[in-house]
Formats: structure tokens, sequence, C-alpha cells
């Protein structure tokens, strides 16, 4: 027999959210690590507000909001607010009822910056790969690191000459301005929209365009992400950060591997590397120059004969999987935010979802 249609809404409901959401949803594995981690830093939230005041949106809300964003490649903070009033999953995730209302994505944006210039990120993964479910899951031996580039919420027709000469764009919403055979270099001109971006291309050949790195350090056992960064785009800052993320995790003395590709080949870096008891698997730059000479590496032999050498080479490849999933899904090949911390904390909430995309599946995986 043929249904009708009911078109009359009742008033109430008797089914609870939490009865809606499915036993094996992915969701409830990634939800409890992130009740976990939020638990551990209720001090920092403490720190971070005032005692008196009007109360502003619940800070554990505003991450797990952050997270869904980057999980469902939601583009805007206004259609996030939009998502979150008419899915029930995700008012689920984020803690809200049925009847609760969602708040304004001008104040939504408003109090996240004070999450974001607190370095909350870097503290929210530590926490995370500190759980201790999570923890036998990765290896405190072999590392690898790598960068990747990053577009800034920026033009170029803003990059202009800080001194504020030049002609400035024509009129109207998009102006035009011819900078054809104009000398443009970072140490001239600087964004008028974002001064924290460089000009910068990522080899022979290639357009310059204005862009921050963003780097990531993995573990090589299950491929997770143990520490990310954001810095200035330069010929060095892969190099100078990855120094830097591995005096961060390094948690003994013992000697560790760090693999990484041929831009890390370079003299200053493996020494920098074995001074700090640090065994580079690095790949061989061995390109020929113009007059035939094969360039000099300074990874010697007495690395590249043992057999985990080769092992760390093939797994550093794993690394671009994160930066894929970070651009493709989580909405990071270009900048929503401005300004260096904004863009660190940004990238670093892309890596932290990767890794909270992965573990349940990792923990439920037979040892």
């Amino acid at each position: 027999m043929r249904g009708d249609e009911k078109r009359s809404e009742g008033m109430f409901s008797y089914v609870r959210l939490e009865e809606r959401i499915s036993a094996d949803h992915p969701l409830r594995a990634i939800r409890a690590l992130v009740e976990d981690v939020l638990e551990a830093m209720s001090a920092k939230f403490v720190a971070l507000y005032s005692h008196t005041g009007r109360p502003s949106i619940p800070p554990e809300q505003l991450l797990k909001a952050t997270l869904l964003q980057a999980f469902f490649t939601v583009r805007s903070e206004r259609q996030l607010m939009e998502q979150i009033d008419y899915n029930m999953l995700f008012r689920w995730f984020v803690g809200l009822t049925m009847d609760d209302r969602v708040w304004d994505a001008s104040t939504f944006s408003k109090n996240r910056e004070r999450l974001m210039e607190a370095d909350v990120a870097r503290e929210f993964l530590t926490h995370l790969t500190g759980l201790p479910q999570v923890r036998r899951l990765l290896s405190s031996d072999h590392f690898s690191v790598d960068g990747t580039l990053i577009d800034a919420w920026a033009s170029m027709k803003s990059f202009r000459l800080k001194d504020g000469s030049g002609e400035p764009p024509t009129g109207g919403r998009n102006g035009e301005r011819d900078f054809h055979k104009e000398k443009r270099s970072n140490e001239t001109h600087a964004s008028t929209t974002d001064p924290d971006a460089r000009l910068f291309r990522k080899g022979d050949g290639r357009e310059s365009r204005l862009c921050y790195i963003g780097h990531a350090l993995m573990e090589n056992r299950n491929g997770l992400i143990v520490d990310a960064a954001v810095s200035h785009a330069t010929g060095t800052a892969e190099r100078d950060t990855a120094l830097e993320m591995v005096g961060r995790t390094r948690k003994h003395d013992r000697r560790i591997t760090l693999a990484a590709d041929k831009l890390f080949d370079t003299e200053s870096f493996v020494m920098s590397l074995k001074a700090r008891h640090v065994t580079p698997h690095i790949a061989i730059d061995g390109r020929v120059f113009k007059t035939g000479h094969v360039r000099k590496t300074s990874v010697d032999g007495r690395t590249t004969r043992h057999p985990g050498y080769a092992v760390s080479l093939r797994c550093r490849k794993r690394i671009e999987e994160a930066f894929g999933w970070a651009k493709t899904i989580g909405g990071a090949a270009k900048l929503k935010v401005r300004g260096l911390a904004k863009a660190n904390t940004f990238f670093t909430f892309r890596m932290i979802a990767y890794n909270l995309i992965r573990i349940p599946k990792l923990l439920e995986a037979p040892a």
C-alpha cells in the first residue's frame, strides 16, 4: 500500500541526539580522542580567559568546530555555522543540543583568534601524540621531515614597494596593475594585504608567488605527524625549521634517524644533525653541473651502507600523504587567514585532523 506524505510537524522530539548517531560512526572514535586531549588542556584554557565578564564560546567547542571544518572541507566560518545549525552530526560532535542556538560567524571567528594567537594548536598536537593509546603507535627513533608551499591569502597586486611609491591599482572592485618589467624582491617589496607573506618559487622555471612554507615532522612507524610549523618562505627555512622540530620532539638522548629529500643534502645541515646525535638519512643530491662535475654529497658511505638508510628513504615519502590530505580535504592549499601566527595554527590543525582520521583505524588494526 502506498504511504501518505505527512506534512504536519511535531513540536517535540523524543529521540536523543546521541541515539541518532550510529554506534560505528567514524566520528565517535575521533570524538573520544578529542575529549581526552581537551580535558588535558583544561588548565591552559583557564589561564587564557578572565574570571569575570560575559562568557565566551567555550574553547573546547571552538576547537571541535575547527576540526569539523577540516574533516568536511567547509570553506568558510559562515558556511560552518550554517552546517552546525542544521546538521545533527555536527551539533553532536561540537556538543550542542538540538535547541541550542548556533553562534554568529563573526563572533565565532573573533573568539577563535584568541586561541590562534596562543599557540594552542601545537599543545593540542603534543597532547594528542602523548595519549597512552596513541604513544604505542609512534616510533621514538626514526623520523622524516619535509616542507610544502602554502599560498598566502594575498594577491600579487598587493606586492608593492615598501616605501609606498609605485603606481597603485586602478579603481574599481578588482583594479588592474601592470607590474611587467618591474624588478621585485622581498627586500624592497611587501604585500599590503599580508606583510608576513614572501615572494618565493619552488624551483627554476617555476612561477613566483606569495606564500608560506608548511613543515611537518613524521614518525616512520605509522606515518603520523608529531610536529608541524609554518615559516616565512626562504631558501633555508626548511632546514632551519627541521632542526627546531627535532629539538622539540626528541624525548631521549639516544641516537635517532631523520630522513629527508635532496634539499637537505647540505654540509651545514648534515653537520648540525650529527652534532645533535641524529643520523642523516638524506637523499643524495648528485646532480651534474654544466662543467661535467658531479656535486659532492654530504652524506658519506658510513650512513648509506646500512639497510636502514634505504628503509628511511622509502618511509619518508609518506609525509606527502599528509600534505596532500591537508591541501585537498583540509583546505590548506590556500590560507584563509593572514599573518604568520594564524597561518601556523591553521596548518597545524590540518595536520592534527589528518592524524585524527588515521589514528582510530590504526588502533583497530591487529597488532
